[in-house]
């Protein structure tokens, strides 16, 4: 590898084992058991196809499918507006991972936020938050590292 080309994961992790380490405790902790896990990976999934993240979209498919998410759940994701096998929640969900992702380009709307806390306890809030905002800063890592995706 040159001085010029960006580390892999395995690079990355051993250059800045407290970064990934520190990553991966708060995606922990914005874990609950009162948290969907499904709709935590289909988020995550969302996120990382909005922003790119072949790394991190090939990760969470595995860890999806082995949580058992529908297929079609995540055949249907770049669609989810149109498909018709995502619940209310869900939709809320997935919205409110986009507002927060484009973030840069506009702010998130005050109807987004009332239509996720329709759905969404406080707690749920802040936990889906975190997960989106753990999700991106994940994304830009692997983008901007060229992480191979995982098997590759």
């Amino acid at each position: 590898m040159s001085d010029l080309a960006p580390p892999g994961f395995a690079a990355f992790e051993a250059l800045a084992p407290d970064i990934s380490a520190g990553l991966r405790g708060l995606g922990r902790a914005m874990g609950s058991p009162a948290f969907d896990p499904h709709l935590a990976e289909l988020v995550r999934l969302r996120v990382s196809q909005i922003n790119g993240c072949a790394f991190c979209l090939q990760h969470h498919l595995i860890v999806a499918r082995q949580l058992g998410v529908p297929a079609i759940k995540i055949d249907l994701l770049a669609g989810w507006r149109d498909a018709t096998v995502f619940s209310p929640r869900e939709m809320v969900a997935l919205a409110w991972a986009e507002h927060l992702t484009a973030i840069a380009a506009a702010p998130v709307p005050e109807h987004a936020y009332a239509a996720a806390r329709a759905h969404f306890s406080e707690d749920e809030m802040i936990r889906l938050s975190g997960a989106i905002a753990t999700i991106n800063a994940w994304n830009r890592l692997g983008t901007g590292f060229r992480f191979a995706p995982p098997g590759l």
